[in-house]
């Protein structure tokens, strides 16, 4: 697939659909994440430009969603990493135990 950033793994490794699947809603649940992010960016500032006590007071609640939303977002990174770490090790297991035909050495004359 042209575009495919998992096409190139694990030297030809074999991409489950179901990873694919997990690794693909994860990265929509990060960007998702990520747009919220910078709407309560967004208002933070008008917020702080305004001056207005009621917008000031609203921004605390505002930068504590932004400071939980960052930290899914650590979380769900965190998770792809853990995952696609077991699969790239699955992935070498299974081409370190598969023949080494083809990988003939060449020794010098």
């Amino acid at each position: 697939m042209e575009g495919d950033p998992f096409s190139g793994l694990g030297n030809g490794a074999q991409i489950d659909g179901r990873v694919l699947q997990t690794f693909q809603t994860s990265f929509v649940q990060v960007q998702n994440i990520l747009d919220q992010n910078r709407l309560l960016i967004n208002e933070i500032n008008q917020n702080h430009e305004s001056k207005i006590p009621d917008n000031l007071s609203r921004n605390v609640g505002l930068i504590r969603e932004l400071n939980n939303n960052i930290k899914r977002v650590v979380d769900l990174y965190a998770d792809l990493s853990g995952n696609f770490s077991k699969i790239m090790d699955a992935s070498s297991e299974d081409n370190s135990s598969g023949s080494r035909t083809g990988h003939k050495r060449i020794r010098p004359a």
